[in-house]
């Protein structure tokens, strides 16, 4: 296909960056509203729910899955800590970084989180198929590939 030929598509994409930004920022807010319930911040929302997904992980492994910095991603870490929410564990892998894990407290507080947020989903993806949203990842983790070679430290 010739870049001629390209271009609507280009231009489609284009379009998509110019939502992402908005989408991302008011669902920031809206967790952030929420959050007072369970005393959730974006970010320690983001650090409770990569482990709620995939376990004990360390904070390097944490900051690159979400291409955060790992400062960003220690703080958000401590802010869970000291809350009681996340717990340092041995790293049989790797002595001198420890394995962050979620206490019983960090997964109630993740899950009621989490139920809220699938609550409003629900009105929003009724009148949506499961193709469309197949194409929607489809697009944005192919846009997200894209950008794999950007430094987050």
């Amino acid at each position: 296909m010739s870049e001629a030929a390209r271009q609507p598509v280009t231009d489609r994409l284009t379009e998509v960056f110019d939502l992402v930004g908005p989408l991302y920022r008011r669902a920031q807010r809206k967790v952030e509203q929420d959050a007072p319930i369970e005393g959730l911040s974006v970010g320690v929302r983001a650090v409770l729910n990569m482990l709620r997904d995939l376990g004990p992980m360390t904070v390097p492994q944490m900051g690159r899955a979400q291409a955060l910095s790992r400062q960003f991603v220690q703080r958000m870490t401590n802010d869970a800590m000291a809350r009681g929410l996340v717990e340092t564990v041995p790293n049989p892998a790797h002595k001198r970084s420890s394995l962050i894990r979620l206490t019983g407290k960090g997964r109630a507080a993740i899950d009621a989180v989490i139920a809220r947020e699938r609550a409003v989903l629900r009105q929003v993806g009724a009148d949506l198929t499961e193709a469309e949203v197949d194409a929607c990842l489809r697009v944005l983790s192919r846009l997200l590939r894209l950008l794999d070679d950007v430094d987050v430290d």
